[in-house]
């Protein structure tokens, strides 16, 4: 089975093409991240717009990389959410209009079911059941799975998410938008141990996490080392250091618990935090340890895209799902709704 996969979550636009005996055919996406920059950060309408104007051409360039003629396809895949509603109306519009025109079913997609599959496009993919960790912009949680849309939820933050903590602490030191990941970038040239800051939740049971304490300490430091309203580059390299080992070894404990309590060996980190080298690190020495294994998508992959999508849609469409012709997108839509496939 042939799928078109499309994500307009937030801001980026990612189309893709999967088939379920040759694997993936051809992707492309279009990053918003430079219009959004002389704003400091997404902004919805401008968003959506965007996505207009970019999914036409996209969904016809992946076409010609796949080698495909106009419409060759089984399926359809669009995100419905969770995401920005303006955002996810225009992939669920496209979706649902070229299916009713190519007469194919189409599929309403679970974003971060995506992002939780995404190592399955690897050549080496992880076999059920495992532990997930999600950490993203939007969301940090541990999930038990145990098969396709068989997810129990062990633990998530109970504010800001790991990405998010990391995009408003890089505002905080006068770092350019987006700031998380040239925070990380910086952390690597920073001295470990300069600047310790709190392990939130580490010292009580349980798998929740919390990491709005944090960017409270943190925001403390940076006003104790300004000077004329300026950060040294020395002492942002060292903050991001400290800030960065904080989140990540938080993470790495938590995913230590989640691993002993469900008794599985392979572990898996996906989302757009998942591409943090420290984490990745981390967490390998910590499969090692446990004797488990780690996997993760390739980079291209943890951010939002297209190929997620299809894949996740294309499962689903194998097993017989089809969504109506309403268009209803969840800009929330609790993972632990979803259905598991009847032939899963």
């Amino acid at each position: 089975m042939r799928v078109l996969g499309i994500e307009t979550s937030c801001d980026e636009t990612g189309v893709a093409i999967y088939d379920s005996e040759a694997g993936l055919l051809a992707h492309g996406l279009f990053s918003q991240i430079d219009m959004h920059a002389e704003y400091g950060g997404v902004v919805p309408e401008l968003a959506s717009r965007d996505h207009i104007r970019k999914l036409p051409a996209l969904i016809r360039t992946c076409f010609k990389e796949a080698g495909l003629a106009w419409g060759d396809i089984d399926g359809v895949a669009y995100t419905s959410g969770p995401g920005l509603i303006g955002a996810l109306m225009v992939g669920a519009t496209v979706g649902r209009s070229m299916a009713m025109a190519w007469d194919v079913p189409a599929i309403a997609v679970h974003h971060m079911e995506g992002h939780l599959l995404a190592p399955m496009l690897e050549d080496n993919p992880p076999a059920f059941p495992f532990v997930a960790l999600l950490v993203s912009g939007g969301h940090t949680q541990l999930i038990d799975v145990s098969g396709i849309g068989d997810y129990e939820l062990l633990g998530e933050t109970l504010d800001d998410a790991a990405g998010e903590a990391f995009d408003k602490t890089a505002k905080m030191m006068g770092l350019p938008y987006p700031g998380g990941p040239l925070l990380s970038k910086i952390a690597a040239q920073g001295v470990a141990g300069r600047f310790v800051f709190p392990r939130p939740m580490v010292d009580r049971p349980g798998l929740e996490m919390s990491f709005s304490g944090l960017k409270t300490a943190v925001r403390k430091v940076i006003a104790s080392v300004t000077v004329d309203e300026v950060v040294s580059p020395v002492d942002q390299a060292d903050i991001a250091r400290g800030f960065q080992d904080a989140i990540v070894d938080t993470l790495v404990i938590k995913c230590r618990r989640a691993l002993r309590q469900t008794g599985h060996k392979t572990l898996v980190i996906a989302g757009g935090v998942s591409a943090n080298l420290h984490l990745r690190e981390s967490l390998d020495g910590l499969a090692k340890k446990e004797r488990a294994v780690l996997f993760y998508p390739r980079t291209e992959f943890c951010t939002d895209n297209g190929a997620m999508i299809a894949y996740a849609g294309c499962q689903r469409l194998l097993a017989g799902e089809r969504s109506d012709l309403s268009i209803q997108p969840r800009p929330r839509w609790p993972l632990s709704e979803l259905s598991i496939p009847e032939s899963a």
